[in-house]
């Protein structure tokens, strides 16, 4: 069983039920942000889900210099609050360079690592000392052992309220694959996993200027992952994915994020029963 690790009102990990950390990948408008987060509340309000809201103030990680990023810090960071406020939900952003840690724990609940920096140490360890929950992307390029030594980097902090997701490993040039042992191998470390299922289908560069997929894999794979065993799920979804400013080839459709949640809550429930009689 792993840990248990709070993030305002919301206790991850543990014997406690699933919590889905959910949002647009960009912050692309207030209105956006609000929409988004009103709706998935009222799944996870039904389906007994915990919720954390996520969304991008920035995407630093682009392929092509010309692509849109997002609203910046202070505004993305202003939207935020308001979204936690109107909503009274944690909130999660990702942050790219150490100085922004400081700002942004003024504001959010939880701080994410994005997976292609999950190695600099500098950055883990400036989002960790503002002891706000840390969300650890595995990068596509490392073995689900290799994250023991960046828990141990934040641990350094004196910080465990820590989460470490899978998003995919690198397999070739422009494919990830998801390999489920590494939920198995990464829970095994004490701390709650969290499986990313829209990031997982990716394709990268795929699309010339930016990141391409296949989102009619992400309930398959979500499926999966709760067979194994996890204690979050990471689900990017946008109204109308088609249009969105960043990944818009890989985020589930807001419309059927409710039957996905069924179906994770429903394999979660039995999975737990079966851990609790070992």
């Amino acid at each position: 069983m792993t840990k248990e690790v709070k993030t305002e009102g919301i206790v991850t990990g543990g014997v406690n039920p699933l919590t889905l950390i959910s949002g647009p990948c960009m912050i692309e408008s207030r209105d956006l942000c609000f929409q988004v987060a009103e709706t998935v509340k009222s799944i996870c309000d039904e389906l007994g889900v915990q919720y954390i809201f996520k969304a991008s103030y920035d995407k630093a990680n682009r392929l092509s210099a010309t692509t849109p990023r997002g609203p910046g810090i202070s505004e993305g960071l202003k939207i935020l609050s308001e979204v936690k406020e109107q909503f009274q939900i944690p909130v999660l952003t990702d942050v790219h360079e150490v100085y922004q840690a400081a700002e942004a724990a003024a504001v959010v609940d939880a701080i994410q690592i994005p997976a292609f920096l999950c190695r600099q140490t500098d950055l883990v360890v400036a989002a960790a000392k503002t002891g706000k929950t840390i969300n650890i992307k595995k990068g596509q390029f490392l073995a689900p052992s290799d994250m023991s030594n960046i828990i141990k980097k934040v641990e350094s902090t004196e910080n465990t309220n820590i989460l470490v997701t899978e998003r995919g490993a690198s397999f070739g040039y422009g494919n990830l694959v998801v390999d489920m042992r590494s939920l198995a191998i990464m829970r095994d470390m004490g701390y709650p996993v969290v499986f990313d299922g829209t990031h997982s289908v990716q394709r990268p560069g795929g699309l010339g200027t930016s990141t391409g997929g296949d989102r009619e894999f992400i309930p398959h794979l979500v499926r999966a992952a709760c067979a194994v065993g996890i204690d979050a799920l990471f689900l990017e979804v946008h109204p109308n994915p088609s249009q969105a400013l960043s990944d818009s080839a890989t985020m589930l459709p807001l419309a059927e994020l409710k039957k996905v949640l069924q179906q994770a809550v429903n394999i979660d429930k039995m999975v737990r029963v079966e851990q609790f009689l070992q």
